[in-house]
């Protein structure tokens, strides 16, 4: 065998027992993921039409639906604000207490959710430290919708962060500093040449907070009130269906989530990976 032939074979092979990781990982993800999800989608297929979209379009579920997206949607887009701005700061900032808040970070990751839960509907009660303030202004926060939205707030932060810290870590600052000298303003670098760059771990850091929010449950039944039509979120519903056995009325629910979260994320993981070969990341 020639020594060319030699030095591409150890290239094809620079990791070792490749095929058996890679037949490891695929019976893994299939028996971890794939199969309970074809279980649902399978049960959900066995409902019928008919009845399936009888049960997905109750005036109760159509509510459930629509407070656990829009809270989702929106407490994803308040944690990629946010946890872009903290990110920048843990990372380009020495200041006193930065280990600490950089640790506090992962705080409602590692904390039970109903932990979380708890502490937030004892902050934001109506006679609690910060409901008692708006209390009086006729502003209810806990048991609607608006605790909902803090609480999803709340467990998705650490996910943008996270996400956006090495990518901020690795930023040039020689490219900000030429933008300064060609006489670009603080405004302008930030929104031409930070952002920009950007935007595919903010779209990710965003994808992952909403994914987590659209699953929450325990952190968020103790601030929401549960109120059907108005504070009831789509996990709750599905347990409420399953204690009053109706098996069908729980897997359309979770099957529409499924549907929908897998249509999102996928739109969202598209536009991620355009921004990253527009930019040249691959």
């Amino acid at each position: 065998m020639s020594t060319y032939a030699l030095t591409l074979r150890r290239e094809q092979n620079a990791i070792p027992g490749f095929p058996l990781a890679l037949g490891v990982t695929l019976t893994a993800l299939c028996l971890i993921v794939l199969i309970p999800l074809a279980a649902l989608i399978l049960r959900a297929a066995g409902i019928g039409a008919a009845d399936f979209l009888r049960i997905a379009t109750t005036e109760r579920t159509l509510a459930a639906l629509r407070l656990s997206f829009g809270a989702s949607f929106l407490a994803a887009l308040i944690d990629a604000a946010l946890g872009l701005l903290l990110a920048w700061v843990l990372v380009r900032y020495r200041f006193p207490g930065r280990g600490l808040v950089n640790g506090l970070v992962d705080l409602p990751v590692a904390l039970p959710t109903a932990v979380a839960g708890i502490s937030l509907t004892a902050i934001y009660a109506p006679n609690g430290i910060i409901g008692s303030l708006f209390e009086p202004l006729g502003i209810k926060i806990a048991y609607t919708p608006i605790g909902i939205v803090l609480a999803l707030i709340f467990i998705g932060l650490p996910f943008v962060v996270r996400t956006m810290q090495p990518v901020i870590a690795e930023f040039e600052k020689e490219t900000e500093e030429a933008a300064a000298l060609l006489g670009a303003s603080r405004a302008r670098t930030v929104f031409t040449v930070v952002l920009p760059a950007a935007i595919p771990a903010l779209l990710t850091g965003f994808a992952l907070a909403f994914a987590r929010a659209l699953g929450e449950y325990g952190s968020v039944i103790f601030i929401a009130g549960n109120m059907p039509g108005v504070s009831e979120i789509a996990p709750l519903l599905i347990v409420v269906r399953l204690e009053e056995f109706d098996y069908a009325g729980a897997t359309v629910i979770a099957t529409v989530i499924l549907a929908a979260a897998f249509a999102f994320l996928l739109a969202i993981n598209l536009i991620a990976a355009r921004a990253r070969t527009r930019l040249g990341y691959g």
